[in-house]
């Protein structure tokens, strides 16, 4: 595993923990020596990842669409930064660079991001790891409805066991790794 892609809020949210959750990933993920792939802003969350996994001497290229890049503030600061033209395309693109995905909070882009890749390896287009960073249960309600999925007979137990879940981004990294491998 060489990369990893994170998804996560433009904004703070509502819990400090959701930064600290974000600045454990980035420390790890840069002392790992992964490249990081997001969604090429500067704001909340996002911002916050890519300038910790900066400070801490790793490499972050983002993609973000040409109708984001005022909107969301693109990061001037990047390794590298790719300016696609469409949603589809900045998905897309963060499949083909990563190795894997993880999610931290973050609002509705996030999740649908999330919930696309999750398909897509349910569908076998690639199978590349993904999990989420549960940072004050955050993601309870979605874990809790996947396993309601899988019960009322809509989701398979071993692809609702696909997406790794934990409380911290620590352990998250390691079952990924693991998971790669």
């Amino acid at each position: 595993m060489t990369s990893v892609c994170v998804y996560c809020g433009s904004s703070f949210g509502a819990k400090p923990a959701y930064a600290e959750a974000t600045k454990q990933l980035a420390v790890a993920l840069a002392e790992r020596k992964l490249r990081v792939v997001y969604g090429g802003a500067s704001a909340g969350l996002m911002g916050l990842l890519a300038d910790t996994v900066l400070e801490h001497g790793g490499e972050v290229e983002g993609v973000i669409p040409r109708v984001l890049v005022d909107r969301e503030v693109a990061h001037r600061g990047l390794t590298e930064l790719h300016v696609v033209e469409s949603m589809h395309e900045r998905k897309a693109k963060m499949a083909e660079l990563s190795d894997g995905f993880i999610a931290l909070p973050g609002g509705i882009g996030t999740l649908e991001e999330l919930i696309e890749v999750y398909t897509w390896s349910y569908l076998g287009i690639h199978s590349k790891p993904l999990g989420l960073v549960n940072t004050d249960g955050y993601y309870d309600g979605l874990t809790a409805f996947l396993d309601h999925s899988v019960t009322e007979g809509f989701l398979r137990p071993q692809t609702r066991a696909s997406l790794l879940v934990a409380p911290d981004p620590a352990t998250l990294l390691g079952e990924l790794v693991r998971a790669r491998t």
